[in-house]
């Protein structure tokens, strides 16, 4: 039977995913950590430790659960053959469609088992060559994100944000606070493309637009970067945009650049200077964190820097509204023919199918 077939082949994969990610391995280890005396000293820690054992205890007990269900009905299944009962095979076809998805549900929990997945994250978009139509498709990625983060009762805000000439917007950055925010959004980093009629273009001819999308983990204290004092300027500058009486009134945006790597993040959300220059040291510490792990990846595995790779040519998802209405992503070759869908904040279809391909 072919749906008894896809199961065996789920269960399989699933069992690889799981060892892969070494489930049990670290389940012992949050095991040692609640042994050590000082444990309960950080509450804050403490229950973030907690939290993360269960998460993993869950897994546990859902993939063990899994492979003793599908044994069950594959012996439910032999014996309604053999008694050719109908009504048995059909209720036995459908528990087993249950649990395929269930399963498929399990695996999506096992990728999102690395280090910093469960964090917050940090969004960062850049419009294009192009003028006024990159700009305004960076105005629209900025909102496909929020919606979808509105979508799953996440928090978010603008962190900072520069208005484009005409329209939409040059750069901004957001934060999305909610369970997993990184791990969901890790692979939404790179040129996202866009193909439309220009609502810009008086002769209504077709354009083609690119934005950069990055993205990376808000860090919490517990995990120590290194950063010197010697190896940042600070610049400090007025707001612009929406944003109170205080803006173009006084220096209250900051951008800090770190010399060593050249990243440089900024601030000016905030009518404080003093809060705007430490969430600019958060967002520097998260993109410090993030380029070590990269770093260690890659030594890991051998892989080249794909970071130099990707230019405006080498997009990784293309939204078509016009000659054809079509989204792709062209690493999975996942793809919809609801644009409008997509644009509103339901990227989960795309979420699911770049962690099951991109980190398997």
């Amino acid at each position: 039977m072919k749906i008894w077939i896809q199961l065996k082949k789920l269960i399989k994969e699933y069992r690889s995913i799981f060892e892969k990610n070494n489930i049990k391995s670290k389940i012992k280890q949050f095991h040692g950590l609640i042994l050590k005396e000082n444990f309960w000293k950080d509450q804050n820690n403490a229950q973030k430790i907690l939290k993360e054992k269960k998460k993993f205890e869950d897994l546990l007990n859902s993939f063990e659960n899994s492979v003793k269900e599908s044994k069950e009905l594959n012996e439910f299944f032999i014996l309604a053959s053999e008694e050719n009962n109908s009504k048995l095979i059909q209720e036995t076809i459908k528990n087993i469609e249950l649990l395929k998805l269930q399963v498929q549900r399990n695996e999506i929990k096992c990728f999102l088992s690395k280090e910093s997945d469960i964090n917050d994250c940090f969004i960062e978009i850049h419009a294009g060559a192009g003028g006024t139509e990159s700009q305004d498709w960076a105005d629209m990625i900025r909102r496909m994100y929020m919606k979808w983060s509105n979508n799953r009762e996440f928090k978010n805000n603008i962190i900072s944000e520069h208005k484009g000439d005409e329209a939409g917007i040059k750069s901004t950055t957001i934060k999305i606070n909610g369970d997993y925010a990184f791990g969901w959004l890790k692979n939404e980093s790179g040129i996202h493309r866009l193909v439309r009629i220009s609502p810009f273009d008086s002769g209504a001819r077709r354009h083609t637009s690119f934005a950069s999308v990055w993205v990376y983990p808000v860090v919490d204290d517990s995990i120590d970067i290194d950063i010197q004092e010697k190896d940042l300027r600070i610049d400090t500058y007025r707001s612009s945009g929406a944003g109170g009486q205080h803006v173009n009134t006084t220096d209250s945006a900051v951008r800090i650049t770190h010399i060593p790597t050249k990243i440089v993040v900024q601030c000016q959300n905030d009518r404080s200077q003093h809060k705007n220059k430490e969430t600019c040291m958060q967002m520097l510490k998260a993109r410090l964190y993030k380029h070590e792990l990269e770093k260690r990846e890659k030594e890991s595995t051998g892989q080249k820097d794909q970071k130099k790779d990707i230019g405006w040519g080498h997009q990784i998802r293309s939204y078509v509204l016009h000659p054809y209405r079509l989204v792709k992503d062209n690493r999975t070759n996942f793809e919809t023919s609801d644009p409008d869908k997509v644009l509103n904040g339901e990227i989960d279809n795309f979420l699911e199918s770049s962690l099951f391909n991109l980190n398997g």
